[in-house]
C-alpha cells in the first residue's frame, strides 16, 4: 500500500437512499475538489478558490466533469484539512444524492483525477498507521459497525473511546520500567548495585500486571457473547414443541406449527435479544427413525447444528414419561451444554404420566414451560444466558475483550509476567528476569499495535467495508 496515494470510496451503503457520501483522503484530497466542485451562490466563488476551502464547513454546489463540463449531481462538499481529520491526512467528503448511478459517476470522476479506489478498512488503516488511534480502537470501529444490540454498542463505544489501550497502556510501561532498572543491574552491577526489592516488586507485578491480565482474559467470554451472541439450538423428537417454543420466544410466528410429526425438515433461524445479548436461536427437525431422505437430510443439518451451538435446548413434553426417542435424543447431546426444557405444563393434571428426568441426567438444568401460554418462558431466557456464560450472566468486571487476538496476546503477556513475577520472588537471574518482561512488554505492545506484524494488520483490516 503507498501511504502517498489518495484513496476514495463510497462510505455509505449500497443501494439507493435518501444521501450517499463519498470519501477521500490523501494529499491530492483538497485538489480534486477543486477540479471537481462547482461551487454555488454564497460559495467560494471559483473553482481555484475551493484550494482555500475551510475545514469543518459544508459548501454547497454541484460536482461537474471537467472532461466535457456535464453536472453529476447537487452536492454538499465539506473538507477536514490534515491533521484534524479522521485519517490525519487531507479529507474530501461529497454528500450526493443517494442513487446508484449518480453517486458511482462522482467516484469515477474522483478517481479519473488520480485517487485509487481504498481497499476495505483502509481509511481506518490510515488513521491507524498516522497515530490517531491505536489498534483496539480500530478493531473497535468494525464492531461499533457490526453491533447488533444496543450491549454491543455501548461496549464498543467504550473501547474506541481507549478503554482497553489504556489499561493495557499502563501494564506495558509498568514491565519496561522494571526492565529498564533490571537492564542498570546487569549491565553497570558495580555503579548502580541493587535498584530492586525482589520480593516487594514481585508482589508489586503481582498486582498491577498479573491480577489485571486475568481479569481481562476472564471477560472474554462474556465479551465474545456480547458482540457475536450465542447459538443456541431448539433439539428433540418430533412434536414436542420445538417450532412453538421458537415462536414464543420471538414472540411471532416463525415456524410453521402443525399437529403432524416432520412439519420442520430444514434448520430455521432466527435472532432475538435477551439482556442485551443476541440470541440465534435455531428450530431443527425432530430426530427420530426415518427412511424419508427429506427428513433424513434434515435431523442430519439437526446434529450439526447442535455440535456446533453454544447451547442446546432439549424440549421434552412434561405431561407425558420419557419415551425411547427421547432417551436417544439425549444420548447423542449429552455431552453439549443444554438446558432441559419440560415443555405443555399447561397439560399436566396431576396424573402419574408426567415425565420423570432419570438420576444420571443433569436435573438442575430442568425448565418448566408452556409454549402455548408462555408460562415460564422469561425465566427459560434467563437461564439460556446464565447458562451460556458460565452461571455469571451477561456482567462484566471492567473492559472487554471482544476478540481471540487480543485474547491470546494478553494470555501470552500474563504466562510472561508470571514467570517474572516468580523469578522474582525466588531471587533468579536478572538476565532471565528481562527476558521474561520483554515478552510480556511485546505482547501488549502488540495487542496495541506498538509492535505489530504487517500480515496481522491486513487480516485485522480485511474484516472492513470498503469506505470506513
Amino acid at each position: 500500500m503507498d501511504d502517498f496515494s489518495t484513496i476514495a470510496a463510497i462510505a455509505t451503503p449500497a443501494g439507493s437512499g435518501g444521501i450517499s457520501i463519498i470519501r477521500v483522503s490523501g494529499p491530492n484530497a483538497v485538489p480534486i475538489a477543486a477540479a471537481l466542485f462547482q461551487p454555488g451562490a454564497g460559495g467560494p466563488g471559483s473553482r481555484s478558490a475551493c484550494l482555500s476551502l475551510a475545514s469543518y464547513r459544508l459548501y454547497y454546489g454541484h460536482i461537474v466533469d471537467p472532461a466535457n463540463g456535464r453536472t453529476l449531481d447537487e452536492v454538499l462538499v465539506s473538507v477536514m484539512k490534515a491533521p484534524r481529520s479522521y485519517t490525519r491526512e487531507d479529507v474530501l467528503e461529497v454528500n450526493a444524492h443517494g442513487g446508484p448511478i449518480a453517486v458511482r459517476s462522482i467516484l469515477e470522476a474522483v478517481l479519473r483525477q488520480g485517487a485509487r479506489l481504498a481497499e476495505p478498512g483502509e481509511f481506518t488503516r490510515r488513521a491507524f498507521l498516522n497515530g490517531r488511534i491505536d489498534l483496539t480502537q480500530a478493531e473497535a470501529v468494525a464492531d461499533t459497525i457490526s453491533a447488533r444490540s444496543e450491549r454491543s454498542l455501548s461496549s464498543a463505544a467504550a473501547l474506541l473511546e481507549g478503554g482497553l489501550r489504556q489499561e493495557v497502556q499502563k501494564m506495558r510501561t509498568f514491565c519496561l520500567d522494571l526492565l529498564v532498572r533490571l537492564e542498570a543491574e546487569i549491565d553497570f552491577p558495580e555503579e548502580v548495585g541493587e535498584l530492586i526489592d525482589a520480593r516487594a516488586t514481585a508482589a508489586e507485578l503481582q498486582e498491577r500486571v498479573v491480577s489485571p491480565l486475568k481479569r481481562l482474559i476472564r471477560n472474554h467470554v462474556q465479551g465474545r457473547v456480547i458482540f457475536e451472541g450465542l447459538k443456541v439450538a431448539i433439539v428433540g423428537r418430533p412434536n414436542v414443541g420445538k417450532s412453538s417454543l421458537m415462536n414464543r420466544l420471538l414472540a411471532r410466528e416463525r415456524a410453521i406449527v402443525t399437529p403432524y410429526p416432520g412439519t420442520t425438515r430444514d434448520v430455521i433461524e432466527d435472532t432475538l435479544v435477551v439482556q442485551g445479548i443476541p440470541v440465534m436461536l435455531r428450530d431443527t427437525a425432530g430426530l427420530h427413525p426415518s427412511r424419508d431422505p427429506i427428513e433424513t437430510l434434515g435431523m442430519a443439518r439437526t446434529l450439526e447444528n447442535s455440535g456446533s451451538a453454544d447451547l442446546v435446548l432439549f424440549v421434552l413434553e412434561a405431561h407425558r414419561p420419557l419415551s425411547e426417542e427421547d432417551l436417544r435424543v439425549y444420548e447423542v447431546i449429552r455431552a453439549r451444554p443444554m438446558l432441559i426444557v419440560l415443555n405443555k405444563i399447561d397439560l399436566l393434571n396431576g396424573s402419574a404420566g408426567k415425565a420423570e428426568i432419570p438420576d444420571d441426567w443433569p436435573r438442575e438444568r430442568c425448565v418448566l414451560i408452556s409454549a402455548l401460554n408462555g408460562q415460564g418462558v422469561e425465566g427459560l431466557q434467563e437461564r439460556i444466558i446464565a447458562t451460556a456464560t458460565g452461571d455469571s450472566g451477561p456482567e462484566l468486571d471492567g473492559t472487554v475483550i471482544p476478540n481471540l487476538r487480543q485474547k491470546e496476546l494478553l494470555e501470552l503477556s500474563l504466562a510472561s509476567a508470571v514467570a517474572a513475577a516468580t523469578d522474582l520472588a525466588n531471587g533468579s537471574a536478572p538476565e532471565l528476569i528481562a527476558v521474561h518482561l520483554t515478552q510480556a512488554a511485546d505482547g501488549l505492545g502488540e495487542v496495541v499495535g506498538t509492535t505489530v506484524k504487517v500480515d496481522i494488520l491486513d487480516a485485522i483490516f480485511s474484516r472492513f467495508c470498503i469506505g470506513k
